[in-house]
């Protein structure tokens, strides 16, 4: 993945969990499930072989990925020197145009997640958050026309 290796702590122990099950339960099923098939006869014609051959090669690419992924990754803890200030990991509240009050974590690539409204820190809204205090103004030049947004708070633990 191209941009920033950084990676929040809870964001860095998920997908080491990820690692850990795949490794320990997924692949050792997967393995159990192709010599079952395998024994069965004739592979060439034996489904359950070939689509548990196909399993466990993208178990295995994706084991791999997250092995090398780990390994460059570098966890960012918040530090108190970055109060008030937008910083990676940080939780900005923001108002727009409409009222609207949307709430954003700047989080590393791995880890983005829209449904939480988690947005990695390679995207242009984090991009210019980054260094910025509550009351300051951001402009995002969109396909739909411009934007403003107003900082109206930096946290570094969850909103509640």
């Amino acid at each position: 993945m191209a941009g920033t290796q950084y990676i929040t702590r809870a964001g860095w122990l998920r997908l080491k969990e990820e690692l850990d099950y795949l490794w320990t339960v997924a692949r050792p099923n997967a393995t159990q499930l192709v010599a079952e098939a395998a024994a069965l006869g004739d592979r060439s014609e034996n489904a359950e072989y070939l689509y548990g051959k196909k399993a466990l090669r993208e178990l295995d690419r994706r084991i791999a990925f997250l092995r090398k992924r780990l390994t460059l990754l570098r966890i960012v803890d918040p530090h108190p020197q970055q109060a008030g200030r937008v910083f990676f990991g940080a939780w900005v509240t923001l108002l727009d145009q409409q009222g609207d009050q949307p709430c954003y974590r700047l989080v590393g690539a791995d880890e983005f997640d829209l449904s939480q409204n988690w947005i990695s820190i390679n995207a242009p809204v984090a991009r210019a958050l980054l260094g910025k205090y509550v009351n300051d103004l951001i402009t995002l030049f969109t396909p739909k026309g411009k934007i403003t947004y107003r900082i109206l708070a930096i946290d570094y633990q969850p909103p509640k």
